[in-house]
C-alpha cells in the first residue's frame, strides 16, 4: 500500500517537474512587455520602480513553486526510506 502511495507521489512530483518548466517560460512571457515597457518610456523613475515590482512579482511567481518542489520531493524521499519494506 505504501509503496503504491509512493509511486502515486513520485508521478505527480514528475508532473509537477514539467509544471514548473512552463512556469518558467510564462514567467519569460510576462517579464517580455515589463522590460519592453521600460525601455520605451525612456527610463524614468516612475517607469523603473513599477518595472522592477512587477518582475518581482513575477519573478516570486517562478521561483516560490521550486522552492516548494523541492521541500515536497525531499520530504517524499525521507518517507519512502523511512518505511520498512515489506517482504
Amino acid at each position: 500500500m505504501s509503496a503504491t502511495i509512493h509511486m502515486l507521489l513520485a508521478a505527480l512530483l514528475k508532473v509537477g517537474a514539467v509544471a514548473m518548466i512552463f512556469n518558467e517560460v510564462r514567467g519569460l512571457v510576462l517579464a517580455a512587455p515589463v522590460l519592453y515597457g521600460m525601455y520605451t518610456s525612456g527610463g524614468t523613475g516612475m517607469a523603473i520602480w513599477l518595472g522592477i515590482c512587477a518582475l518581482g512579482g513575477i519573478a516570486l511567481s517562478v521561483i516560490v513553486p521550486l522552492f516548494a518542489y523541492k521541500k515536497l520531493d525531499k520530504f517524499v524521499k525521507s518517507k519512502a526510506q523511512a518505511q520498512p519494506k515489506a517482504a
